[in-house]
């Protein structure tokens, strides 16, 4: 079971838990009082935290979950896991390239990916979760039809972070951390008006943001028809794109 928290203005925090009793684990928690909320609204408790890059809007809550949330059975404090490249108060388990995340519990398995662009070292979090096969947590590096700023990074290694991510199983739940969607489809409408697919997808996603729901998951297969920056030929390309959009006032 993946859901929702909503937090800020755009940002979705999930809360993964196996079972409907069990502990949970949160990924990029940054604002504590609706996870608290959520845990005592659903008599749940906290059992890991799970972060993808240094912003606040991703880790703001860590401090404050450490020390006021319910914990799981049997811990001391909750494991806070990371990126080993960036300085993260609060952190416990720093990941590198390719080191596994085992909750049990929460019947979550995944690695890490390291994919730096956005930030200097974001990491995404791909493997299975509880019914899921293959799920993904990237933070903000890959968008349902966009991608994250380059902020600390080149253009060339967002280009190469989101290859990586692109040659996941077109199966993969993609679970970024902002209701992006429709400003994103805006965007790709306006780069590519006569693509067909991405006509489509802005109705839909419309539609759904119409009626005040979430957009989210995508999924690998539906990025690669539609995200204009995943359509990109190489980095050359990609950069040129993230200029227009970044330049972009639609």
């Amino acid at each position: 079971m993946i859901q929702a928290i909503p937090a800020f203005d755009d940002n979705y925090i999930w809360a993964i838990a196996g079972n409907k009793s069990g502990p949970v684990a949160v990924v990029d928690p940054g604002d504590p009082q609706p996870v608290l909320e959520f845990l005592e609204t659903q008599g749940l408790t906290l059992g890991a935290m799970l972060i993808t890059h240094h912003h606040g809007d991703h880790t703001g809550g860590i401090k404050r979950l450490q020390s006021e949330a319910p914990r799981g059975r049997g811990l001391s404090s909750i494991p806070v896991f990371g990126p080993a490249q960036e300085d993260i108060a609060g952190v416990t388990h720093p990941l590198r390239e390719g080191n596994v995340v085992e909750l049990a519990e929460m019947q979550l398995s995944v690695r890490a990916i390291e994919v730096p662009g956005h930030t200097r070292g974001h990491i995404a979090y791909f493997g299975r979760c509880t019914d899921q096969e293959h799920v993904l947590f990237c933070g903000d590096t890959l968008f349902a039809g966009g991608c994250g700023r380059l902020f600390e990074g080149s253009a060339e290694q967002m280009w190469s972070s989101l290859q990586k991510l692109a040659a996941l199983p077109a199966d993969t739940a993609v679970y970024c951390t902002h209701e992006y969607t429709l400003s994103n489809f805006i965007f790709a409408r306006h780069t590519r008006p006569d693509h067909a697919q991405i006509q489509k997808r802005y109705a839909e996603v419309a539609a759904l943001r119409q009626a005040k729901r979430i957009t989210l998951p995508s999924s690998i297969g539906l990025e690669l028809q539609t995200n204009p920056f995943l359509l990109c030929a190489d980095a050359t390309a990609f950069a040129d794109m993230r200029r227009q959009k970044d330049q972009f006032r639609g």
